[in-house]
């Protein structure tokens, strides 16, 4: 039996900002009342592209993880592992805000994956904050910070670290415990996940993180999931939800951690080996030749990215330093120098 979980949420409003789309080309969304930090330049393409976007830290250190972008609109999400927070900017401009708060609101302490539907919509992967509490495991905003949804996904061992959306417009996140796929979608009773595709005995999972960044593939249909403890990819059947190995020719992807697809062109963020793969992945996702693997910056441990506008932005962890301290920034220049 497909074990689903519902939930109804109110339309309570939160402190947000509003960065209108006509407007933004012309003024930076700043709001007296939500934190910011300067970034390196005011104003976008006037010198080129930027290549660091600012995040606003709390005084007790924070870390990063998660990005999510709207190609429509150009504003990105960055989650905050430290409080739960999630933080929005826009590609033409330097610095960012607070945009959602944490530490408690909505049942969010923590928070991993992010990304946004063709609506504008905000999924964010929650990580362990349901495990042992009771509270969420992902959540789900509009575009103005109305929550929609604040989910439990079926399961008491569940690390929802990535979220992709899929051809049907639903939202697939990936657990990292034990090899499984969730699907969240909203219907005609409101929003619900179900455990949609449960690998165990096909994929076998070691101490560490497992599952976790999810990309859809050219084809759109399969998604493609990594395995960071063991270097390995996984394709997902949309239709049928069969699971099998990517043949990756032995390609070294240990510590995979964020996917990014653009066309058959696919990135492997691996985050604590300090290395960007760049494989050629096939239409169907069936198998990917490895191009090149490239040294990240030695200073930074970068999680994951999406590409926006043309250019592909990578979120500073700080998760190598014990008690994080600033500057805390997303980047496009991720290769050491």
């Amino acid at each position: 039996m497909k074990r689903t979980a519902i939930a109804i949420v109110a339309t309570a409003t939160l402190p947000f900002v509003v960065l209108p789309v006509a407007a933004e080309a012309s003024v930076a969304p700043v709001s007296a009342t939500t934190r910011t930090t300067p970034g390196p330049a005011a104003s976008a393409d006037r010198h080129g592209p930027l290549s660091t976007y600012r995040l606003t830290g709390d005084d007790g250190g924070s870390k990063f993880e998660g990005i999510g972008a709207d190609q429509r609109t150009g504003l990105f999400y960055v989650s905050e592992v430290t409080g739960g927070e999630i933080h929005r900017g826009w590609a033409l401009f330097g610095r960012t805000q607070e945009w959602l708060p944490g530490d408690g609101v909505d049942g969010r302490f923590t928070a991993r994956g992010v990304t946004v539907d063709d609506a504008g919509r905000v999924y964010i992967a929650g990580g362990p904050n349901g495990i042992g509490t009771g509270r969420p495991d992902l959540w789900v905003y509009s575009q103005s910070g109305r929550l929609l949804a604040a989910l439990r996904a079926p399961g008491d061992n569940v690390f929802l670290n990535d979220v992709a959306i899929g051809p049907d417009g639903a939202a697939y996140f990936t657990n990292s415990n034990t090899p499984q796929v969730f699907r969240v979608a909203t219907g005609p009773i409101g929003w619900g996940v179900e455990l949609w595709s449960d690998a165990t005995g096909t994929i076998e999972t070691t101490e560490g993180f497992n599952l976790g960044g999810v990309v859809v593939t050219a084809d759109r249909r399969a998604l493609v999931v990594a395995q960071g403890t063991t270097g390995d990819l996984w394709r997902f059947d949309l239709r049928t939800r069969a699971v099998s190995a990517v043949a990756t020719g032995g390609a070294d992807l240990t510590g995979a951690d964020g996917l990014v697809r653009e066309g058959n062109r696919l990135t492997v963020v691996r985050n604590f080996q300090r290395m960007i793969a760049t494989l050629r992945l096939e239409p169907s996702g069936r198998s990917a030749r490895l191009v090149r693997q490239q040294a990240s910056d030695p200073q930074r441990v970068l999680t994951t990215a999406k590409t926006l506008w043309g250019r592909t932005l990578y979120v500073d962890s700080k998760f190598d330093e014990p008690v994080a301290s600033g500057p805390y920034e997303v980047v496009t220049r991720p290769l050491a120098r």
